[in-house]
């Protein structure tokens, strides 16, 4: 028989795992699109918006998984705390920013099936993510950003 945890433990979105935990990661292929542009996955979106070139930018879009946080990784935006989506300059720090990110995971949950049921079937766990980071100076999309996100687009779906 197989171990299946209680309900009432955190779901840790990792992804590469079975069930919602893998389905809910950025890394997982869910294409969707944003403003006319067609990402591979999450992680593609999150890591283009690191690069300032639109030709650079607009090659990572195809990429799925790990080949795009390796593409998007040497990329430092840190420093100046800028983003770049379409012909904007975003600040990291900023309200825009907030509401990329929802419009971002909005699109997402609305364009793929699998997603929406992998969301709803977590039902009301507490949703963590031990691989992220905190800080958002070193991040794109922090713990807290990526879950209270899913937290949130969850609760718009079970109702």
């Amino acid at each position: 028989m197989c171990y299946s945890p209680p309900m009432t433990e955190p779901l840790d979105i990792k992804s590469g795992l079975p069930g919602p935990a893998g389905t809910l990661g950025n890394f997982a292929p869910h294409p969707f699109t944003l403003d006319g542009i067609t990402f591979a996955c999450m992680e593609a979106f999150l890591q283009s918006l690191k690069i300032e070139d639109p030709a650079d930018r607009a090659r990572l879009y195809s990429k799925n998984g790990e080949k795009a946080k390796k593409a998007g990784v040497k990329h430092h935006w840190q420093t100046k705390g800028q983003l770049y989506f379409k012909d904007q300059i975003i600040d990291r720090f900023g309200p825009d920013y907030q509401a990329l990110l929802d419009r971002a995971y909005a699109a997402l949950a609305a364009q793929n099936e699998t997603y929406r049921a992998a969301l709803i079937e977590t039902g009301t766990r507490q949703l963590i993510h031990t691989v992220g980071r905190d800080d958002p100076k070193d991040t794109v999309l922090t713990t807290a950003e990526f879950c209270d996100r899913l937290t949130a687009l969850r609760a718009t779906l079970s109702r």
